[in-house]
């Protein structure tokens, strides 16, 4: 395809970090370009190394893979979710080390140049904590400005947290860093709980791409722990896809029903910490609403992830 999209990946794998990477590697309408890794599901390096391992599964190893903050902006994160992911991020399945290094320019610095640099606007799928996507609109203003659009996996607008009775993960884990993006004028669309909960990736549906070849068994032993997660934590009998639904928006825009809101993130110190506060009252006119996704054809979003999947292995 000639009129791919430039596409970003900001991420902390991760389990389902990891399927969003490899959705995106299976989606001729975007263009990997660069994958930049942010603090969170467990600490920097892990999550870097994580990154180049899960690019070189899929025979990608020429997408360069960049490293970012290690901490949040204010205070440090309370806590990683090694327990949810394994202590390595993976679900206990350790990949094959890639050929490739990490790029020795720091994230934001590697992103602000590709913005800078790309004749055409670039998708950002930020399925981390939003500390990268912060620096980079206070640091860097312009290249911000070249943001086509930013998909953020994260926040809930009715149906509380997964960390806590009022946050979601990736919001929580740096609050003062969500509500600068999410306060900012870059167009973004923020996928949430309300959209990813409702949307779970079956046994079968699991099995349909591990029966594939290579990459799908690899994609689907990595799920694994995910399983049992999501079966004690949601009580759904599969996967909960939280950071896939965001790349299927990114890939596919307008997958998800969305309605543009303004939104606030609670950076206090008591129990509502890192809530997202969306204003559904009215339609909002102003320049910095984020378009929230508030519908989702679940179904439609576990096919198009589960036949895409299965393409990694021709």
């Amino acid at each position: 395809m000639t009129d791919r999209t430039p596409l970003v990946i900001d991420t902390d794998p991760g389990i389902d970090d990891a399927l969003a990477i490899l959705l995106a590697l299976a989606s001729p309408e975007v263009d990997l370009r660069l994958v930049t890794t942010v603090h969170g599901n467990v600490e920097l390096a892990q999550v870097t190394e994580n990154a180049l391992r899960v690019l070189h599964l899929a025979g990608r190893s020429d997408v360069p893979v960049a490293a970012g903050a290690r901490s949040s902006l204010v205070h440090p994160q309370p806590e990683r979710a090694g327990h949810v992911h394994g202590a390595a991020g993976l679900g206990g399945v350790e990949l094959a080390p890639s050929p490739a290094a990490a790029d020795p320019r720091p994230a934001v610095a590697a992103l602000a140049e590709l913005l800078l640099a790309s004749p055409t606007p670039v998708t950002v799928a930020a399925i981390g904590p939003l500390t990268n996507i912060a620096l980079l609109v206070a640091g860097y203003p312009e290249a911000a400005g070249r943001i086509g659009r930013l998909v953020v996996m994260g926040g809930s607008a009715g149906r509380g947290g997964n960390v806590t009775a009022a946050a979601e993960f990736n919001i929580w884990s740096d609050p003062e860093a969500a509500q600068v993006v999410l306060s900012s004028a870059v167009p973004t669309v923020l996928v949430g709980l309300d959209v990813t909960l409702p949307t779970v990736l079956t046994e079968e549906g699991i099995a349909r791409f591990a029966g594939a070849g290579p990459v799908g068994r690899s994609a689907a032993a990595i799920l694994q722990e995910y399983v049992d997660h999501a079966r004690d934590a949601y009580g759904v009998a599969g996967v909960v896809v939280h950071d896939a639904l965001a790349l299927t928006e990114a890939i596919a825009p307008g997958t998800l029903g969305t309605v543009r809101r303004d939104v606030v993130v609670d950076t206090t110190a008591g129990p509502g910490r890192g809530q997202t506060l969306v204003d559904r009252r009215a339609v909002s006119r102003s320049s910095t609403a984020v378009e929230v996704a508030e519908t989702v054809d679940s179904a439609a979003a576990v096919e198009f992830l589960v036949s895409r999947l299965a393409r990694l292995d021709g």
